[in-house]
């Protein structure tokens, strides 16, 4: 990943041995929104055959998008869009730290407060941190490095050249996040899980601590069916989402 002008922090204790291994998701987790549908919609609105291409084919891959079994084939119609014409993973990466750089601004306010510091608190302590989210793992390493100084280990959806394009090819999603983590190395107990989304329900069982943060407001009874009694569930300051509110730490004034 190339991050010129980012500046990762450098101040963290080097995680214990045997340290709780802790999981963040990313979309309106870490981040208020859809961070890989904000880069592929940069990706296709670029060049207007690229728009042209993404409204031909939005009426056969949008609704795959909605649901879980075809998730992975819509959202990679629209990566195909985007990217056609390129042939290589790093290709993509390129692409992707190019958006980063040029919209830092735009997304520095995406990056919640609240998140982020209980990120840093877990880092802090010493804890094995890692980032496992539905997005290119390039596009949240790169956003977290050039926006938040943050210099973290993710695992994510796995792209490749196919079709003429770069698109996904496994979608760390569902029980294949659950995987993925393991292949990654994280086989260590889940101590704590933070996730918005009813898809991550595998990582949040599998967690001795689950917590929901920004739920959608329909799946919050879901969750509360679904997952032990007493699970926190949190709003980390993401609008339009439910959850109790936690407000943002007061910086010292010494």
């Amino acid at each position: 990943m190339s991050t010129a002008g980012a500046e990762p922090r450098k101040d963290y204790p080097a995680s214990r041995d045997g340290a709780p291994l802790v999981v963040f998701d990313f979309d309106h987790t870490l981040y208020d929104g859809d961070s890989g549908g904000h880069l592929f919609r940069w990706l296709i609105l670029r060049d207007w055959r690229r728009i042209v291409l993404a409204l031909l084919i939005a009426p056969l891959f949008g609704p795959m998008v909605a649901f879980l079994p075809t998730r992975r084939v819509g959202i990679s119609g629209f990566v195909w869009a985007g990217t056609i014409g390129f042939h290589r993973r790093r290709d993509l990466d390129t692409l992707i730290d190019r958006y980063v750089a040029r919209h830092t601004d735009e997304l520095r306010p995406r990056l919640l407060p609240v998140a982020l510091d209980v990120l840093h608190r877990h880092r802090q302590a010493g804890d094995r941190v890692v980032v496992a989210t539905g997005a290119p793992p390039e596009l949240a390493r790169a956003i977290l490095a050039f926006v938040a100084h943050e210099d973290l280990p993710v695992v994510g959806t796995e792209v490749g050249p196919r079709f003429g394009a770069v698109v996904a090819t496994r979608h760390c999603h569902n029980e294949m996040k659950m995987t993925m983590l393991r292949e990654a190395g994280y086989t260590a107990p889940v101590a704590v899980a933070y996730s918005d989304s009813s898809a991550d329900l595998p990582l949040l069982l599998a967690a001795d601590r689950p917590v929901v943060v920004n739920p959608k407001a329909n799946r919050v009874e879901w969750f509360r069916e679904a997952l032990p009694p007493a699970t926190p569930i949190l709003n980390w300051g993401c609008p339009g989402r439910a959850g109790e509110p936690v407000p943002a730490a007061v910086p010292s004034s010494s």
